[in-house]
């Protein structure tokens, strides 16, 4: 396994604790090793998860949960202040009581205006239209509807990740 400090770091900040358990299960594979009977009936319903592939190629992701906008927001700020930035952050567009999708994505972009952002949700409060026209910048602000394809979060995780390491010239 690789040095913490290698794998690509990932924000989930999402009101379900399921949704953390979901990032986890794809894109962690310490937590597809460890099956429940949960995984194993879901496996048996939906079929496995997506592969892994070579890990030798593949980036692996530290996953980190928050469960409100504020939470989230102290954890991003933690992490540039300790020299190690989350490359992507999955937001959910609604978290009761607290501040909702758009308000996190408004305070996240004063600290971290480059930061890759996707947007969760089975609906939005929002139109896709209004959120680009206030946020702009496509490459770092993309949506993924719920329920969500185990594979696409996986290639969105790998392309965001990417893009933001080549633009930090890392890649």
């Amino acid at each position: 396994m690789s040095n913490p400090a290698d794998k690509r770091r990932i924000l989930v900040i999402d009101d379900s604790e399921a949704i953390h358990t979901d990032f986890r299960r794809i894109l962690s594979p310490q937590q597809r090793q460890n099956k429940n009977d949960l995984d194993q009936l879901e496996e048996a319903l939906f079929g496995p998860a997506p592969s892994q592939g070579n890990s030798a190629t593949e980036p692996e992701f530290e996953v980190d949960s928050a469960y409100q906008g504020q939470e989230g927001l102290v954890r991003i700020q933690e992490a540039l202040t300790a020299g190690r930035p989350y490359e992507l952050i999955f937001l959910d567009y609604r978290m009761p009581p607290g501040w909702n999708g758009a308000e996190t994505l408004r305070r996240m972009r004063a600290v971290t205006p480059t930061l890759r952002v996707v947007l969760c949700s089975a609906y939005s409060d929002y139109s896709w239209a209004e959120l680009s026209h206030e946020f702009g910048e496509r490459h770092s602000l993309r949506e993924l509807r719920k329920p969500f394809n185990g594979q696409e979060v996986r290639k969105l995780a790998l392309t965001l990740t990417e893009q933001h390491s080549a633009s930090r010239g890392l890649a």
